[in-house]
């Protein structure tokens, strides 16, 4: 395959990763190689050469590229870093970090910035962390509904939240059911409570 040079320009240009880990391009004027969907800016076609291997661009005096890492393995986590901590926010979306310490919360766990966590999470699931907190947010509550025989009151903010908390208000675009059908909350009483006489 690396020695087909027209279509490995083909591939690199188009970024086509189903020719991962088929081969590999070198660019002379860097001494970096890449996979051929690297995300980085195509190199001129004079300046790129072609490995089938990993091991021959580094036994050749290429280092590996620091964006696509090409020197890890089909599978592993840093194979497809977007995918990996796009499952991280997912676990963490779900134990209620988002919830807790807002989105900058999520993004410095996961190491990135909250610009940063919102694109990689619209780019693989169509939605940003605030959407799919609020997701949760509402399967939790159905969940409860269907299960158990708790008062709406009980569960319907979390523990130490104000009982009228905007995140934790039932809205018409996140409840299956309609407005009409839901218990009325009770009046909400100030937040905080006033200091003790």
């Amino acid at each position: 395959m690396h020695t087909d040079t027209e279509r490995c320009v083909r591939a690199v240009q188009s970024k086509d990763a189903r020719f991962d880990g088929w081969f590999f391009t070198a660019v002379l004027t860097t001494r970096i190689y890449c996979r051929p969907s690297c995300p980085v800016v195509p190199p001129k076609v004079r300046n790129m050469t072609f490995y089938p291997s990993a091991a021959a661009c580094q036994q050749a005096g290429f280092r590996a590229c620091k964006r696509c890492r090409p020197d890890t393995s089909p599978g592993s986590p840093e194979w497809n870093a977007r995918a990996d901590s796009v499952a991280r926010a997912m676990r963490l979306i779900r134990d209620g970090v988002v919830d807790r310490e807002g989105v900058p919360g999520l993004a410095s766990r996961l190491g990135y910035s909250a610009r940063q966590i919102e694109r990689q999470l619209l780019a693989e699931l169509g939605a940003g962390p605030l959407a799919l907190a609020r997701a949760q947010r509402a399967q939790t509550a159905r969940l409860l509904i269907e299960t158990t025989t708790l008062p709406w009151r009980r569960w319907r903010s979390p523990p130490g939240s104000p009982p009228s908390a905007p995140s934790t208000r039932p809205s018409a675009r996140s409840s299956p059911w309609p407005p009409a059908n839901c218990a009325p909350a009770p009046p909400a009483a100030p937040w905080p409570p006033p200091p003790p006489a």
